[in-house]
C-alpha cells in the first residue's frame, strides 16, 4: 500500500513538472515571439531557467528527457511522410556521400584541434566525434517553419541529418570502445551487427509498406475512421521508434522510416495534419530537455572559453560542409546556405559527450565547457537559418558578380499561377474546376475526403489530395497563404463553417465562395467569413421561376391544363 501510494506521489510530481515546462516554454516562447524571434529559442532558455542550473524546479533524472525523445521520434515521423524512398533517392549523392564525408572530416579536424591542446589520443577523438552531429529535431523544424525544405539548401541539409542519424550508433560504438569496454576487433564486430540491423529494419518496413499497409489502408475511411487513422499513425511512429530502440538503433531513424512507409499512401498528409499538436507537444518538451542541461552561471563566469569554443564549432563546420557541397557542383550560394544551417551541435553529441564524461575520457571542466557551447549553437541556429540564404547570395555577389546576374536554373522560380481550391468534388466541385480549367493563370486544386473522388480528380488531370479542409495545418501545408481563391462545394453546412473559419484565420484577404445548401445557412457562413454565400435554395426557386416563365411563354394555357 505504501509503494502504491509511493507510485501515485511520484505520478503526480512528474505530471507537475511537465506542466511547469510546458507553461515556461509558452511564456517565454510568447515572450521571443512577440519579438519576432522563434518561439524554439524561448523553449530552450525556458528549460535552463526551470532546470538544475538556475531555480531545479525540474529534475535532470526525471522522465521528461524521456518524453521529449518522443518528440523528436514524431518530429522525423512527420518529416518522413513528406519523402517517399523515391523522393529520398533524388537528394542525391550530396547527402549520401557528403553526409558521411562531412562526420569523417569534422571528427578528424576536432580530434586533430584536441591533439594540439595537449588532449590524449582517446579524448580527442571522444571530443571529434561529440562535434561532428548536427541537430536534426532543431533544424528540421525550423526548415519546415520556413517552407524552405524542398529548397536546395533544405534537401543537402536533410540528407546530410539523416546520414548523421545513421552514423550515430557507430559513434557511440567508438566512444564506448575507447572507454576500454572492447579492442578494434569486438567494435567492427558490434558496428557490423548494427549496420545489419539497420538493413533488416528497412528491410521490415518494406515488407510492412508493400504487402500489409495498403491493405489496411483500403479498410479505413477518412470521412470514417478518422480516429482510426491517427491510432495507426501513432501505433507507426512510436512503435518504430521503440523497435529501433530495442535493436540499439536510434529512436529517430526508426520513426522516420515509418514515416517514409505512409509516404506514398492517400492518407500521408492529412495524417501529419492530424498528429501535429502532438508533436507539437513532445517537440517543445524536447526543446525545453536539452536546455536543462545549459547553466547559465557557469556560462557567465566562463564565457570566454564558451565564446572561443563556439565560434571554431560554427565557423568550422559552416566551413567543412560548403567545402563538400561545392565538391558536389553546388552553387556556391547554396552550398554557403548548407553550412550555414548545419553548422550547429546536436542532441545526439550531448548524449556522446555524456558517455565521454561517464567513462573518464574528458574531465567534467572539459564537458561543461562542451555541452555549454553546445547550447550556444543551438541557441544561434534560428537566426543561423534565418540568414542562411541571404548569407549566400551576398558572398557570392561579392565574390562572383559576373555569375550574380546569370543564376543556375535550380534557382530560377517560374511565375506561379494562381491557386484556387476547391473543397469537394461532387457534381458542384467538377462544374467549378470545369471553369477554372479554361483559364490558364489559374492552378485548381482539389481537397476531398472521399479517395474515389480524389482517383476521380487526377483522372481528369487535376491536382488534388485527400483531407479535412478543416485543419490549420493541412490548410498551410498547401499553400492557403498564397491562395488567391478558395470554394467550398460540401453541402453540409456545419463542416462548411468550420472550413471558412479555418481559411479567414489563416488569410483574410482570400475570396471564400461557399455553397449554402438552404437558405437558413446564409447568414452563419456569411458571419464565418464567407466572401461570397451561393444560396442554392434561391437559385434553385429562381431556375424553377425562369423555366416555368419559359414553358407558358411556349404552350397555350389549355395544353398546360391537359398536362
Amino acid at each position: 500500500m505504501v509503494l502504491a501510494a509511493s507510485a501515485h506521489s511520484d505520478v503526480w510530481t512528474f505530471l507537475f513538472q511537465l506542466l511547469v515546462l510546458l507553461a515556461g516554454a509558452l511564456l517565454v516562447g510568447m515572450l521571443f515571439e512577440r519579438f519576432r524571434q522563434s518561439a524554439i529559442l524561448g523553449y530552450l532558455i525556458a528549460g535552463m531557467l526551470l532546470g538544475p542550473g538556475v531555480f531545479n524546479v525540474i529534475d535532470s533524472d526525471s522522465g521528461v528527457p524521456v518524453i521529449a525523445e518522443l518528440g523528436v521520434s514524431l518530429l522525423l515521423f512527420a518529416i518522413g511522410l513528406e519523402f517517399s524512398a523515391r523522393r529520398l533517392i533524388k537528394l542525391g549523392p550530396a547527402a549520401g556521400i557528403g553526409g558521411m564525408l562531412q562526420v569523417l572530416i569534422t571528427l578528424s579536424l576536432g580530434a586533430l584541434i584536441c591533439l594540439l591542446f595537449s588532449f590524449d589520443l582517446k579524448a580527442s577523438i571522444a571530443v571529434g566525434a561529440t562535434v561532428a552531429l548536427s541537430s536534426t529535431a532543431c533544424v528540421l523544424r525550423l526548415l519546415v517553419d520556413r517552407a524552405e525544405i524542398d529548397s536546395v539548401h533544405g534537401r543537402t541539409a536533410l540528407g546530410i541529418l539523416l546520414f548523421q542519424d545513421v552514423a550515430v550508433v557507430p559513434l557511440v560504438l567508438l566512444v564506448s570502445t575507447l572507454a576500454g569496454d572492447g579492442g578494434i576487433a569486438s567494435m567492427g564486430i558490434t558496428l557490423a551487427k548494427a549496420l545489419g540491423l539497420i538493413v533488416a529494419l528497412i528491410g521490415v518496413f518494406l515488407v510492412l509498406a508493400k504487402y500489409i499497409l495498403p491493405s489496411v489502408m483500403k479498410q479505413l475511411s477518412l470521412a470514417r475512421d478518422r480516429e482510426l487513422l491517427v491510432l495507426l499513425a501513432i501505433v507507426l511512429a512510436i512503435g518504430s521508434a521503440v523497435s529501433a530502440h530495442a535493436l540499439d538503433l536510434s529512436p529517430a531513424l526508426g520513426a522516420f522510416l515509418a514515416g517514409m512507409m505512409l509516404a506514398e499512401s492517400p492518407f500521408a498528409t492529412q495524417i501529419r495534419s492530424d498528429i501535429g499538436g502532438l508533436k507539437i507537444i513532445f517537440i517543445t518538451l524536447f526543446f525545453a530537455s536539452v536546455g536543462m542541461l545549459g547553466d547559465p552561471f557557469w556560462i557567465a563566469a566562463n564565457w570566454p572559453s564558451v565564446l572561443v569554443l563556439t565560434s571554431l564549432i560554427l565557423v568550422g563546420k559552416a566551413g567543412i560542409i560548403t567545402v563538400i557541397a561545392l565538391i558536389f557542383r553546388l552553387p556556391l550560394r547554396h552550398a554557403l546556405a548548407s553550412g550555414i544551417v548545419l553548422a550547429q551541435v546536436g542532441e545526439f553529441g550531448v548524449v556522446i559527450g555524456g558517455i565521454a564524461l561517464d567513462s573518464n575520457l574528458i574531465s567534467e571542466d572539459i564537458a561543461r565547457l562542451m555541452i555549454s557551447s553546445i547550447l550556444v549553437t543551438l541557441l544561434a541556429t534560428p537566426m543561423l537559418v534565418k540568414i542562411a540564404v541571404p548569407a549566400g547570395d551576398w558572398i557570392q555577389r561579392r565574390l562572383f558578380p559576373e555569375k550574380d546576374s546569370n543564376k543556375s536554373q535550380d534557382t530560377l522560380v517560374e511565375d506561379e499561377k494562381d491557386l484556387v481550391l476547391i473543397v469537394g468534388f461532387g457534381p458542384s466541385g467538377q462544374r467549378v474546376t470545369e471553369e477554372l480549367q479554361s483559364h490558364e493563370t489559374i492552378s485548381p486544386l482539389v481537397v476531398d475526403i472521399n479517395p474515389n473522388n480524389i482517383d476521380l480528380a487526377r483522372s481528369m488531370g487535376l491536382n488534388a489530395v485527400l483531407g479535412d479542409a478543416a485543419n490549420l495545418d493541412f490548410l498551410i501545408h498547401h499553400g492557403i497563404a498564397r491562395a488567391r481563391a478558395f470554394v467550398v462545394t460540401i453541402p453540409d453546412h456545419r463542416t462548411s463553417i468550420r472550413i471558412v473559419e479555418s481559411v479567414r484565420t489563416l488569410n483574410d484577404g482570400v475570396a471564400i465562395i461557399v455553397r449554402a445548401r438552404y437558405h437558413t445557412f446564409v447568414d452563419e457562413l456569411d458571419r464565418a467569413g464567407a466572401t461570397i454565400t451561393v444560396d442554392e435554395e434561391y437559385l434553385t426557386g429562381s431556375q424553377l421561376k425562369q423555366t416555368m416563365s419559359d414553358v407558358l411563354a411556349d404552350q397555350p394555357d389549355n395544353n398546360i391544363k391537359a398536362t
